[in-house]
């Protein structure tokens, strides 16, 4: 069976956890010899200050968007296949809030490409997170 064109496998914004093996398998191509996956999970600590839990929230054109992102990253890079997934809602230390794949012929391509897609997807697509601090303390990060 021929092998789909180039195109974005995956573009969702979910409620639910998210998993590494499914973004991975969506890019998975006989053509691609190089994939690259980002993943970015809430961290117990930013600027100094102890994160307790984050909660995010999208626009609900922010899964349109992120569409539009990932097609522009396959345009622009000789990408076999696409896919991202970013949570939205209240997330602990340690969870996934993103996961990006991007597969390519070779790997400097994947990487570049990759890295394009987590950094549009981050200044533009709506997505807002409130971090919550362990001295009862919030501060929103992203929001208009």
């Amino acid at each position: 069976m021929a092998e789909p064109a180039t195109t974005v496998r995956l573009a969702e914004i979910r409620e639910t956890p998210l998993s590494v093996d499914e973004v991975l398998d969506a890019v998975r191509a006989p053509a691609a010899g190089g994939v690259v996956v980002f993943v970015g999970a809430v961290r117990e600590v930013d600027g100094g200050r102890d994160v307790q839990r984050l909660s995010y929230t999208a626009h609900p054109d922010a899964a349109a968007q992120l569409r539009q992102v990932a097609d522009s990253v396959a345009q622009r890079f000789p990408a076999v296949a696409v896919a991202a997934v970013h949570r939205v809602g209240d997330l602990a230390v340690g969870d996934l809030a993103v996961v990006v794949a991007v597969a390519c012929p070779h790997r400097g391509e994947a990487f570049d490409a990759a890295r394009a897609l987590i950094d549009e997807l981050k200044t533009t697509v709506p997505i807002w997170k409130e971090q919550l601090f362990g001295d009862g303390t919030s501060e929103w990060v992203g929001a208009p």
